[in-house]
């Protein structure tokens, strides 16, 4: 059964009615009842003050709706308000914990699957070729053009539908084909795949992949032509060598036999592959690097030579929005001297080989590399770096006062909370007074730093400091006590709110009782149950 996770609100439910997790349903009416009769709208007349009990009376009263109803409250408990938000429902009465979780784990499955299906992946690119010795021989520009494209069709949680096509055309010259796959998912260590291919090579083929151990996977094919009959097989490898290498063996048998030996090696910056082709009729070896300067840009190197390839490419490419990233590559080898752009987007891809000349000219071929890389340069240090610099810095500055904006809001919610409590918190304050009991003479809440190391809420402290003495001092019990409870992160308390995000927070709370001074400091998830002799300053 899967782990279940835990809630991420810091149970600010049972923070705000003062609860334990453990709570009864008595406990919890009788929370209710005691914050309702502070904030309800009815006992005020100012507009202003019948705004703030409207707002925190419905807080009040979410929260009650939740944690008075068994199956909501079960389902808060383990999934925290996304479960809620989500949609998750329980069914008919369960009674041990594990038939519960173990329901709600299915429901969860259920709403991720049906997310999962209600979108499907389409893939595609085109691809332009364009030829200028062609162009200047008194020809058409294009060369010719290629186009293909994919759809994935989630059409189960272990069944997938691929259907594709394609068309090339050189020329006077074309051709296309179309495919469907069939991807089941056997197991999570396994799966097969159908495939049915029509057109120029006509086929079906079958493959498994299975993951043999940790650190390998094993690949096996089978095609079978539909044109000659002639039968292909094939078989990879592929084993974790380190962290971030990965090696591979590939083996094929039929018209085309080959064998290949390749190795893949990735990290945060930097990315290189190679790899060494055998086969009947021909050789071939490969490698390309990759330089990641940054999360936006990168170069490229890259070469190839064998039986009928020699070329040597380098450039490089730029993310220029969340989804969108262009390329440019310089070509050089037996085919000429080119161009390559490349525009991809959120699985689309437009590429467009220019071939500038099929002759080699030393001229020619350094002015071709020479001339974009330059240019690419100026653009990127007079105009494209300082743009997004300025970009990013104001990106920056809209976060950080969207950020001040809400945690102002925040603090003045909870001063106006403060305010309501303050009647009661003075009348508690008073009695324990004159029974020379628990008065709460200073609380403060923030960044665990500026807590520890404050004396008063100079202008320094104040903006990640918050005074909770008066929702403290509503907290007494009539015997004398204050508890709050482990695991619930104080911020949900009313009349608190959370000043620095992100950040260690820390309660200090200074007190008197009996007519003794005490001082004690909790992190925000501790449990705090005061007056305790060990406190005693």
């Amino acid at each position: 059964m899967a782990s279940t996770p835990e809630p991420e609100d810091g149970r600010e439910l049972y923070a705000l009615l003062h609860l334990s997790p453990d709570a009864s349903g008595e406990e919890i009416r009788r929370a209710y009842r005691q914050y309702a009769q502070i904030y309800h709208p009815d006992k005020y007349q100012d507009p202003q003050m019948k705004d703030v009990a409207t707002e925190n009376f419905q807080r009040i009263r979410d929260a009650y709706e939740v944690l008075s109803d068994e199956n909501k409250r079960q389902i808060y408990d383990i999934y925290g308000i996304e479960g809620l938000n989500s949609g998750l429902e329980l069914g008919p009465k369960l009674n041990k914990p594990e038939e519960i979780k173990e329901q709600l784990e299915r429901l969860k499955r259920r709403k991720e699957e049906e997310k999962f299906l209600a979108h499907a992946r389409p893939t595609g690119s085109i691809i332009a070729n364009i030829s200028v010795p062609q162009y200047l021989d008194g020809y058409g520009i294009m060369r010719g053009m290629g186009m293909s494209s994919e759809v994935q069709l989630p059409v189960s949680k272990r069944n997938t539908v691929v259907v594709g096509g394609n068309l090339v055309v050189n020329g006077t010259d074309g051709t296309g084909a179309a495919s469907a796959v069939l991807r089941h998912q056997l197991s999570s260590v396994s799966s097969v795949e159908f495939t049915a291919t029509a057109g120029l090579r006509s086929l079906i083929s079958v493959q498994t992949f299975r993951q043999i151990s940790p650190h390998s996977t094993a690949t096996s094919g089978l095609a079978l032509s539909l044109r000659d009959g002639s039968i292909n097989l094939s078989n990879a490898w592929t084993r974790q060598l380190s962290d971030n290498t990965v090696g591979n063996i590939q083996l094929a048998l039929g018209t085309d036999s080959s064998i290949s030996v390749g190795w893949q090696k990735k990290d945060e910056k930097n990315s290189a592959t190679g790899e060494v082709k055998l086969g009947t009729s021909f050789f071939g070896a490969s490698a390309h690097y990759i330089r990641f300067f940054s999360t936006k840009s990168h170069g490229r190197i890259a070469g190839r030579v064998g039986s009928s390839a020699l070329d040597f490419e380098i450039g490089g490419g730029r993310r220029i929005s969340q989804f969108s990233t262009v390329r440019m590559i310089y070509n050089i080898g037996i085919q000429g001297v080119s161009w390559r752009f490349e525009l991809h987007r959120a699985g689309q891809k437009l590429v467009i080989p220019v071939l500038l000349s099929t002759d080699f000219n030393a001229l020619l071929a350094t002015s071709a590399f020479a001339i974009p890389s330059t240019l690419y340069f100026l653009l990127q240090t007079y105009f494209v770096k300082p743009y997004y610099h300025k970009r990013e810095k104001q990106k920056e500055l809209e976060k950080m006062e969207s950020l001040s904006a809400q945690l102002t809001e925040a603090r003045r919610a909870a001063k106006k909370a403060q305010k309501l409590l303050e009647p009661v918190s003075i009348r508690k304050k008073n009695r324990q007074l004159d029974d020379d009991g628990l008065v709460i003479r200073k609380a403060l809440y923030g960044n665990h730093k500026k807590v520890k190391e404050s004396r008063e809420l100079n202008d320094d402290v104040a903006s990640q400091v918050l005074d909770v003495t008066i929702p403290l001092n509503f907290l007494v019990s009539e015997a004398g006590q204050l508890k709050l409870h482990e695991g619930i992160k104080k911020s949900g308390i009313m009349g608190f709110y959370d000043p620095c995000p992100g950040d260690p927070k820390l309660l200090l709370v200074e007190y008197t009782f009996h007519g003794q001074k005490y001082k004690v400091m909790v992190d925000d998830y501790s449990a705090l149950l005061i007056p305790q002799d060990i406190h005693q300053i």
